[in-house]
């Protein structure tokens, strides 16, 4: 069968070669099987987002499951000017990341994101996120990317808290309740402002769809997956491990119904004509 339309898949951490804490092989694996399930789809892939200008063209679907790299310069331009004429981005999970700086706070050294122009052009920006545990999630949104799913859902993830930089636009499809970060002192990143909050003091949007000119944004930020921590000291909830250890591999949200309905959803929604 002749390959009609084409998706570009960027799955990788930072710096190159590494994962970025996550299991990229897995998710690359993953996120390919669900598009090989497409037989008009054909399928680029890339470890970050060098060059990404000299792939846009021609590509209908943008994928990005990234631990570290984001688009800059050129790339983001592209990246923008791409959406606008109408072609479609689902971004997973640590895409709402980028460049990370050392801090101290009270005394006990942290990190922090740095906002920069990547964000403005996905629409969102990632804060922190509290232990792995299980939350249950809202389905606040009608679009294509959730048809099928229930009303409420449970996962075990990373609960991320993400800021919506263009809130206006951007359409809440997943949403969690959590008045308060509990993520312990020294854990994660540290901000200066809960901006992730939403204006009732308690919901946090978990995805979005947002246009952009001719195109559009789906935000997923569900889908955390990590192999190797053996003896990780990192906490997790007991909601996960009773004794509150990290598991040494993790990919529970993966094996969820409903995440694996929200990317065949994602796949079928960006893998239409420009």
């Amino acid at each position: 069968m002749t390959k009609t339309l084409r998706a570009h898949l960027i799955t990788g951490g930072f710096p190159p070669g590494s994962n970025g804490g996550h299991d990229m092989d897995f998710a690359r694996r993953q996120l390919l099987q669900q598009l090989g399930a497409q037989d008009h789809l054909a399928v680029t892939t890339a470890n970050d987002y060098v060059d990404i200008e000299r792939w846009l063209p021609g590509t209908n679907l943008l994928i990005t499951y990234v631990a570290g790299p984001y688009p800059v310069g050129a790339g983001n331009a592209a990246l923008q000017a791409w959406l606008e004429a109408g072609g479609k981005w689902l971004a997973l999970h640590g895409t709402s990341g980028g460049k990370a700086v050392r801090a101290e706070h009270n005394g006990i050294p942290v990190k922090k994101m740095v906002k920069d122009a990547h964000h403005e052009t996905l629409g969102c920006f990632f804060l922190n996120h509290p232990p792995i545990q299980a939350f249950d999630v809202a389905v606040t949104g009608d679009h294509p990317v959730t048809q099928g799913l229930p009303e409420r859902f449970t996962v075990q993830d990373e609960l991320y808290l993400i800021e919506l930089t263009d809130p206006a636009n951007s359409r809440i499809l997943l949403a969690t309740e959590l008045a308060k970060d509990p993520s312990p002192p020294g854990f994660g990143f540290q901000f200066d402002e809960d901006t992730a909050l939403q204006a009732d003091g308690k919901t946090r949007a978990l995805a979005y769809a947002r246009p952009v000119g001719r195109g559009e944004i789906v935000y997923i930020g569900l889908g955390h997956c990590h192999e190797g921590r053996e003896g990780s000291t990192s906490p997790v909830h007991p909601s996960v491990n009773a004794d509150g250890s990290m598991p040494a591999e993790f990919n529970a949200v993966w094996e969820s119904e409903d995440f694996t309905r929200l990317l065949q959803n994602g796949i079928a929604w960006g893998a239409q004509p420009r």
